[in-house]
């Protein structure tokens, strides 16, 4: 089982995440206050830790939020569920809707190092359950979707 590292909102689009208290979730918008909120199939982004480690060799003071995740985890290879895999988090239920995205060419992180590990390793997911998600809340795999 993994767990929650940071929990991170923006006011405005293209913007580094900062760290919060805890996020509320709700079904059909996302997170509350974020500026990627939205009935869409992004709501939540979510990055493990264990991704951003491979870059904290040439970046090592990276905060959490810095690739405009929403999510920290740890102990669940994110990158390896299919999309429709249902995760809990929290008190909360998401599904997984999309592996990866394009990387935006002036991203801060692909400027610094060369590459960015958002867009190969990054999820997203939309909300099955509403509620809080807080730092060091418990992450369940409650369904893979097998392709």
């Amino acid at each position: 089982m993994g767990r929650v590292v940071s929990v991170n909102i923006s006011k405005k689009k293209g913007t580094v995440k900062k760290p919060v208290e805890e996020i509320c979730l709700k079904i059909r918008h996302g997170i509350l206050g974020d500026a990627h909120a939205g009935d869409w199939h992004r709501q939540i982004s979510l990055l493990a830790e264990e991704s951003v480690d491979k870059l904290r060799p040439l970046l090592p003071d990276l905060p959490p939020g810095a690739f405009a995740e929403n999510v920290n985890t740890e102990g669940v290879d994110l990158k390896a569920l299919p999309v429709g895999t249902r995760l809990r988090l929290g008190e909360t239920v998401v599904e997984v809707t999309q592996i990866g995205k394009e990387c935006h060419n002036d991203c801060a992180i692909k400027k610094a190092v060369g590459k960015c590990v958002m867009p190969t390793e990054g999820i997203f997911a939309v909300v099955i359950t509403e509620g809080t998600v807080r730092k060091g809340d418990e992450i369940e795999i409650l369904k893979e979707t097998v392709l």
